[in-house]
């Protein structure tokens, strides 16, 4: 009498996990099943948890409660680097490969062979041998630093399957990859799967779940909410797991933000004319008048973040003009931008936006620079003053002007980098995803300031992936693969716009 052969053992099995950072509940209960060969999508609106799943899966953090299990055995002992190495990796979005040194040298990093002596030959024909078992077209000798987006990809994800691994989790692989890339690595992913390779797919671009995977898994607000089958689960029904709007009802901007100022007849504050950027974002026509906030909405690879660069003088564009109160504004400088009336919030305000080692006061007034004394000269005095005026304007919690500015809480800080935005009174503001990183009342706090500038006359671009900085808007674009792909006037649903920014229905 013949048995059946019994199932293979997931390549993941996590169960039950629970992950706290001090108040914050980051995971509550969550699980993922992965099994061989597999790609299984892992998708949710940014603060779902997916991160923090991925961090624990690949060793890089503990779980409060739960279990971790790859093909039938326990996770490896926190601190085995060998161990993980050898069962899972992560392929980040951002490159992890030293640009300086060749392929094989990144391939077989820590590990050219015993001694001291290293034979180059040996170590570039293994290499070779190693990317040719995979498929991989690349010259050993390469440096790192001049592979495509996609060649390091391969080499990273050639490096992991060398240690044994047989589960990569892809945290957004196509973000900086064009259509023909796109293809090209879905076909090795596929070839690698029939090899019994697993993947968990963390993806902003819906359409690539139903393109490449077979089953997946929503987190919404630290929860797991839904695990199923691709090809049995409508788009729609996917974004509504997602966004926890299942009957599509419009979600409004607060009331206390106020009624849309805008009128359609007045001459645009800011306008861009087939303005584009080459590889980030095709010709693009807008008009923000007096009183109007505009969302730009999209993901990493939506071409968003590159616009609000290029219109605060960040980017230089490929082609196309910007104005000003109809006057134009000299393309790729800040200073020409700042004196036309242009104010910025950059999207990272550690790497961007302050001066750790500075005041409040310093950080704050640091676009003003030139009205603070006479003959270039900066007088103490007058920023104290002219900080203090900041301070009380946006209530930034502070024990006075001269405070280190890196002795902030997270949302006092953000509002030091919106006062230095503020300071010079702009016509215009760019507030690329203006409460990053920030609690709830202080976002609440720096929409408020946003909405504001409109309020007073100004014209106003956000532009976010998040939907609550996004409420306050009176009308959204939604970008897609650097196009505009809907335009939403107020009143959208978190659902619709959601889809519009997850690609549903658009193909690369």
């Amino acid at each position: 009498m013949s048995h059946p052969t019994p199932a293979p053992a997931p390549a993941l099995h996590a169960e039950g996990i629970v992950k706290r950072f001090g108040r914050t509940l980051a995971l509550d209960g969550v699980g993922l099943t992965v099994a061989p060969g597999e790609s299984h999508a892992l998708v949710g609106r940014n603060g779902a948890g997916k991160s923090t799943l991925v961090s624990i899966v690949t060793g890089l953090s503990r779980p409060d409660a739960g279990s971790v299990a790859f093909a039938g055995r326990p996770a490896p002992a926190p601190g085995d680097r060998a161990g993980w190495q050898s069962t899972v990796a992560c392929v980040h979005q951002k490159s992890m490969t030293v640009p300086e040194l060749t392929v094989a040298e990144n391939l077989f990093l820590n590990r050219f062979g015993p001694g001291r002596l290293i034979g180059w030959r040996r170590l570039r024909q293994r290499a070779g041998e190693l990317l040719a078992g995979y498929g991989v077209d690349v010259d050993p000798r390469t440096r790192a630093q001049d592979l495509t987006v996609e060649q390091r990809q391969f080499v990273e994800i050639a490096r992991a399957l060398s240690f044994g691994a047989r589960l990569i989790v892809l945290d957004e692989p196509t973000a900086r990859l064009d259509a023909r890339g796109i293809q090209r690595l879905f076909t090795r992913l596929r070839e690698l799967q029939r090899q019994g390779v697993a993947f968990v797919y963390i993806s902003h671009h819906l359409q690539e779940v139903y393109e490449l995977c077979t089953a997946v898994t929503v987190y919404r607000d630290a929860r797991q909410v839904l695990t199923a089958t691709v090809a049995a689960l409508p788009e729609n029904e996917l974004v509504a797991a997602m966004t926890g709007d299942t009957g599509g009802a419009a979600r409004r901007r607060p009331a206390t933000s106020g009624p849309a100022s805008a009128s359609a007849s007045a001459e645009p504050v800011l306008r861009t004319e087939r303005l584009a950027l080459r590889g980030a974002f095709a010709p693009l026509d807008l008009a923000v008048r007096p009183g109007e906030v505009l969302g730009l909405a999209g993901a990493a690879a939506s071409g968003s973040t590159a616009i609000g660069e290029t219109l605060a003088g960040m980017r230089r564009a490929s082609t196309g003009r910007i104005t000003v109160g109809g006057t134009e504004v000299r393309p790729g400088s800040v200073p020409d931008a700042l004196k036309a009336g242009i104010g910025y919030i950059p999207e990272d305000r550690h790497r961007q936006g302050l001066i750790p080692g500075r005041s409040v006061a310093e950080n704050a007034t640091l676009t003003v620079a030139d009205r603070l004394g006479p003959l270039g000269t900066v007088r103490p005095a007058r920023t104290r003053e002219f900080a203090r005026a900041l301070i009380s304007s946006l209530d930034i919690r502070t024990s006075g002007p001269g405070q280190p500015v890196s002795d902030l809480s997270g949302g006092n800080q953000q509002k030091v980098v919106v006062a230095r935005a503020l300071a010079r009174g702009p016509r215009a503001l760019i507030a690329i995803r203006p409460t990053a990183g920030v609690d709830v009342r202080s976002k609440d706090a720096l929409l408020a300031v946003v909405r504001r500038v409109a309020d007073e006359g100004g014209a106003v671009v956000i532009v976010s992936d998040e939907l609550d900085d996004l409420r306050v808007c009176d009308r959204v674009l939604a970008l897609f693969h650097g196009r505009v792909v809907a335009d939403f006037a107020h009143g959208w649903s978190d659902r619709d716009l959601v889809a519009a920014m997850e690609g549903v229905g658009e193909r690369p």
